[in-house]
């Protein structure tokens, strides 16, 4: 069972969306993603509240639209 406080976030790699994550700020998300190809902490470079680069690419995170009832029933 996820936090309350954790929610869902779009990360993208420039305007590509490149994956949905939960976490509990757009920055963690997004540092959660970029680590998670084995990328050191200390590679990564903070840009704002909600993004991030790592040898060039640009990676950011924002809240997930909100899924509706009838995409969930199908």
């Amino acid at each position: 069972m996820r936090n309350s406080s954790t929610k869902r976030y779009v990360i993208y790699s420039g305007r590509r969306v490149v994956t949905t994550q939960f976490s509990v700020s757009p920055l963690q998300a997004v540092v959660d993603y970029v680590r998670s190809y084995g990328v050191k902490d200390d590679e990564i470079t903070r840009l704002g509240v909600d993004s991030v680069s790592w040898r060039g690419a640009r990676f950011s995170a924002a809240l997930a639209p909100a899924e509706s009832e009838t995409a969930s029933s199908t």
